[in-house]
């Protein structure tokens, strides 16, 4: 069947539906459980470890058009769906600014309807709020963000610019210190949790991963792998920063076969507990 992954992990193998099978996961409940802020983050990246190639026309780079595919995009739909707030960048206000980006969470889109339906059945917001982290502050403000009542709270370093500081708490939301010379994750969560914030999606890049790591604070992480290889320099990986030490444990949560995907060539979808 088309609409359906072979879950390889937990045994015993069975067929599940590939729509609904994120939102199965019950993301929300997990900071019921345990009592703290649930962190999880997601990537797609190819065989060999890729998650974005050079742009020729920007200079910069792009997620590869060999790796996405729209049954990754309604898995990454469906966790976005269960935030309260999504950790973005100022990169990624800046390539919208340029028309390089879009909606993280599409509920606006037909095809995912049903997840607008579903936050409206926990009585959530439309959109989740969103975390934007910048060291220099140096990014465009898009109307479009506070649209749905949404809130937006910037996280920078330390002794920000007062005037940039002031101009953005007067557009957007507040602006808070967490770190020195990096934004520090374990703090940038504490002040999330503070704020009332029971669950933390990042959709941002390498960097950020490396910061909620070395911070200890992320909970899980969602990998798609691609069943290709692309090669190409800058090499980017899910992750970029200084070596974890001690290196980060993974605990294998999921693992599901989508044969479906990328024309029948298949993919693999990764979820790991930290």
């Amino acid at each position: 069947m088309q609409d359906s992954v072979l879950q390889l992990y937990p045994q015993p193998a069975v067929e599940r539906k590939l729509k609904g099978l994120y939102l199965s996961h019950q993301v929300r409940q997990q900071r019921s459980e345990n009592g703290k802020t649930f962190v999880y983050a997601n990537f797609i990246a190819s065989v060999d470890g890729r998650i974005a190639v050079a742009d020729p026309t920007s200079g910069g780079l792009r997620v590869p058009k060999n790796t996405a595919n729209p049954r990754d995009w309604r898995l990454f739909q469906e966790l976005a769906a269960q935030a309260d707030i999504i950790i973005s960048s100022g990169r990624y206000l800046r390539d919208w600014a340029e028309g390089g980006a879009q909606e993280i969470l599409q509920v606006d889109d037909p095809r995912f309807a049903d997840l607008r339906d579903w936050r409206e059945s926990q009585g959530l917001a439309p959109q989740p709020d969103i975390a934007i982290v910048s060291g220099s502050l140096k990014f465009p403000i898009p109307d479009v963000l506070k649209a749905s009542g949404r809130k937006v709270i910037v996280f920078t370093t330390a002794n920000p610019d007062p005037a940039r500081v002031a101009e953005i708490e007067s557009k957007l939301g507040p602006v808070i210190v967490a770190g020195g010379k990096l934004v520090d994750g374990a703090l940038m969560v504490e002040s999330l949790s503070s704020l009332g914030y029971q669950t933390v999606y990042s959709a941002a890049g390498p960097k950020i991963l490396h910061l909620l790591l070395s911070g200890g604070v992320l909970n899980r992480l969602y990998l798609t792998q691609a069943n290709r290889l692309l090669a190409g320099e800058p090499f980017t990986s899910i992750l970029t920063g200084p070596l974890l030490e001690p290196a980060v444990d993974l605990k294998i949560h999921t693992i599901y076969l989508d044969p479906h995907a990328l024309n029948n060539l298949g993919q693999l979808l990764l979820s790991y507990n930290i």
